[in-house]
């Protein structure tokens, strides 16, 4: 499990990219990248990072599922997604 603060700080991320990206892509356009500087560093979408939306896992992220490897495993022997059998032979 990821620490509260760092799912916190990316779930600010996200808030801060999806606020800004109409006027960051205006701004690109005109080739104004003083005015792409003056905003916030974290509004910028290459700040993101892929994290597990269950633990908040940033390594071993699948992006098809949008969880990590560890809780793929844990749900598909389970049986919690569907189509997903463990593999025996």
């Amino acid at each position: 499990m990821a620490k509260e603060s760092s799912k916190a700080r990316q779930r600010r991320r996200e808030q801060l990219v999806k606020r800004y990206a109409l006027k960051r892509k205006a701004l690109r356009e005109a080739g104004d990248f003083k005015g792409l500087a003056l905003l916030p560093r974290n509004s910028s979408k290459v700040r993101l990072r892929n994290r597990c939306k269950l633990t908040g896992r940033a390594r071993g992220y699948m992006r098809i599922f949008g969880i990590s490897r560890i809780t793929f495993r844990e749900m598909a022997s389970d049986g919690k997604i569907p189509g997903l059998t463990k593999a025996s032979w």
